[in-house]
């Protein structure tokens, strides 16, 4: 019950649905522009997205995480240090583990707009990309269908810009609010659309953290910087998997 009332005060954070549309565009060619400038692992998009990673790996695939604002790090005071791909980025280098990660995530951005702006975000020439979508979709009620759709026309893409390019894509879920039937549906089509396009489907990312006071700011939403530890942990075997040596021979 904890998590369902979480993730339902979630969607009134997300943003509208005609602002993403508006703004969306402009978004993602402050994000793009943003992101060229830089010589660093990853970019500032908005004042909303995490900034650049500390460290740079020469010739090390370069890692794009696709997200809403649980990538950003909204409401970190330090989105750079402690937004889950900066944590993901520390694991990495204190594995000896060589990536680039480029921080893409958005605020209030449903799968739709985040399959508008990823024409932008590919001029980043990804190894890998990982997609963390749809929980706008799953907050509004969006039709399960549609978010399937847009999250393999975004495998789609990337592919058609780099067929070598590994994916991994981001478990999420739905308020339970909702009911039974659409949180069902909504789970399901994480793993379908994984199996049908042959990416890889990592945990849930807020395992741990969903519905957990203490690891979250005080919306009961955003995770805190040890909820994103957490989130990055559950993301992490996936990552290192996709990023050994043999992934990208």
């Amino acid at each position: 019950m904890v998590i369902a009332i979480a993730l339902a005060a979630f969607a009134a954070c997300g943003g509208s649905d005609s602002s993403e549309k508006s703004g969306s565009t402009k978004s993602a060619r402050r994000e793009s522009t943003a992101m060229e400038s830089t010589s660093r692992g990853a970019a500032a998009a908005t004042g909303e997205t995490a900034a650049e990673a500390p460290t740079i790996h020469t010739g090390a695939p370069r890692v794009l995480f696709l997200g809403t604002s649980l990538t950003a790090g909204f409401g970190l005071d330090d989105p750079a240090r402690d937004a889950y791909p900066s944590v993901l980025q520390h694991l990495a280098d204190s594995a000896g583990v060589k990536a680039n990660i480029v921080n893409a995530g958005l605020t209030g951005e449903t799968s739709a707009g985040a399959l508008r702006r990823l024409d932008w975000l590919l001029k980043q020439k990804p190894d890998l990309v990982v997609i963390e979508t749809g929980a706008n979709d799953g907050l509004r009620g969006l039709d399960p269908d549609s978010t399937a759709a847009n999250i393999r026309a975004i495998i789609g893409r990337v592919r058609a810009d780099n067929p070598a390019a590994k994916i991994l894509l981001v478990q999420m879920e739905a308020p339970t609010n909702l009911g039974q039937r659409y949180t069902t549906n909504f789970h399901g089509l994480f793993g379908k659309v994984a199996k049908s396009e042959g990416v890889t489907l990592t945990p849930f990312l807020l395992n741990g953290v969903a519905g957990v006071p203490q690891m979250n700011q005080g919306d009961g939403i955003h995770p805190t910087p040890d909820g994103a530890r957490i989130a990055a942990h559950n993301i992490w075997p996936a990552l290192a998997h996709a990023l050994a040596k043999k992934a990208f021979d």
